[in-house]
C-alpha cells in the first residue's frame, strides 16, 4: 500500500518506516497518525518482518512535535480521537514485534513522545528532545507524563515536562532517555546491525519477552513474576523452542522459524 506521509520499506527480516515530511520536519499530522496505524496494522501480521525501524525523513529532524497549524480551530473531541487507544503512540507501544526509534536530530514533543512508544531509542550525536507544550499552553498528550518518569524518572521528568527545556543526545543517554548515541554518519549502519541481531531470534520469544518487560512498568512485582513465569511456560510449546535447544546441543547456529 503506498501512502503520502510515511515510507515503508522491508530490508530482510527489518522494516523501515519512516516519517516523510521534511519540509515541516516531520511534524505528526493527523494524516500521519492515520497512516501510522494502517502501515503498523499491514506489518502486524507480515510474518517475514520481525523487527521494525521508525525514523524521519533527512537529518534535520526524527519528528518535531505536533503539527501545530492543525491544532487552531480543534475541538477536544477531535483531539481526544485523536490521541486516544488507536493513536499512532499507542499502535506503537502494543505491536507484538520490537520496534526501534532511529533518533536523527529534533525530538520534540509528539516526537518524543512516539519514540519513547518504541522498545529501542538509538539516536545520533546532534539529536535534541524536549517535551515542551507547556510554553503552547497546554501539556503532554502522547503519553509524555507516562511514559517518561518511567525512562528517566519522577524528577527529571517532572523538570523537562514543567520547563520544556530541550536536552541533547549525551544527556539524553545519561538520564536512560536513550540507549546508544553515534555519529550522524554511523547512526543509520548500527541501528540496523541492532536490528538485524534481534530479528535472528526467535520470534515467539522476542514477542513474549517484549511483553513481560513492558508489563514490569505496569504492575507490581508479584504480578509480573507470575506473568513472566507464564510466558516462560508458552514458550516450550513452540518449535522454535524445541529448535533452540537442539542448535545448542549440536553446537550449531539456529534457524528460528517462528512457530
Amino acid at each position: 500500500m503506498s501512502y503520502e506521509t510515511i515510507t515503508v520499506e522491508k530490508r530482510g527480516k527489518v522494516a523501515v518506516l519512516t516519517i516523510n515530511r521534511p519540509d515541516k520536519l516531520n511534524a505528526l499530522s493527523s494524516q500521519v497518525h492515520a497512516e501510522g496505524v494502517t502501515a503498523l496494522d499491514e506489518l502486524r501480521s507480515d510474518g517475514s518482518i520481525r523487527v521494525l525501524v521508525i525514523t524521519g525523513a533527512g537529518e534535520k529532524a526524527f519528528i518535531a512535535g505536533a503539527d501545530i497549524s492543525e491544532f487552531e480551530g480543534q475541538t477536544p473531541v477531535t483531539q481526544r480521537n485523536t490521541f486516544h487507544e488507536r493513536s499512532f503512540f499507542n499502535s506503537i507501544d502494543t505491536f507484538p514485534k520490537p520496534v526501534i526509534a532511529m533518533v536523527n536530530g529534533f525530538c520534540l514533543g509528539g516526537g518524543n513522545e512516539l519514540a519513547m512508544a518504541c522498545d529501542l531509542r538509538m539516536a545520533s550525536e546532534n539529536a535534541r528532545f524536549s517535551q515542551p507544550e507547556i510554553n503552547l499552553g497546554i501539556m503532554c498528550g502522547g503519553g509524555g507524563t507516562q511514559r517518561l518518569p518511567r525512562l528517566v524518572g519522577e524528577g527529571r521528568a517532572m523538570e523537562m515536562v514543567l520547563t520544556g527545556d530541550m536536552i541533547d543526545a549525551a544527556t539524553a543517554e545519561r538520564f536512560g532517555l536513550v540507549n546508544h548515541v553515534y555519529p550522524s554518519d554511523q547512526l543509520e549502519a548500527e541501528t540496523m546491525k541492532l536490528a538485524e541481531k534481534i530479528a535472528e531470534k526467535a520470534p515467539i520469544a522476542l514477542q513474549l519477552s517484549k511483553e513481560a518487560v513492558k508489563f514490569a512498568s505496569r504492575s507490581n512485582l508479584d504480578e509480573g513474576l507470575r506473568r513472566e513465569v507464564d510466558l516462560f511456560a508458552i514458550c516450550f510449546s513452540t518449535e522454535d523452542k524445541k529448535e533452540g535447544v537442539s542448535a545448542f546441543l549440536e553446537k550449531r547456529k539456529p534457524e528460528f522459524k517462528g512457530s
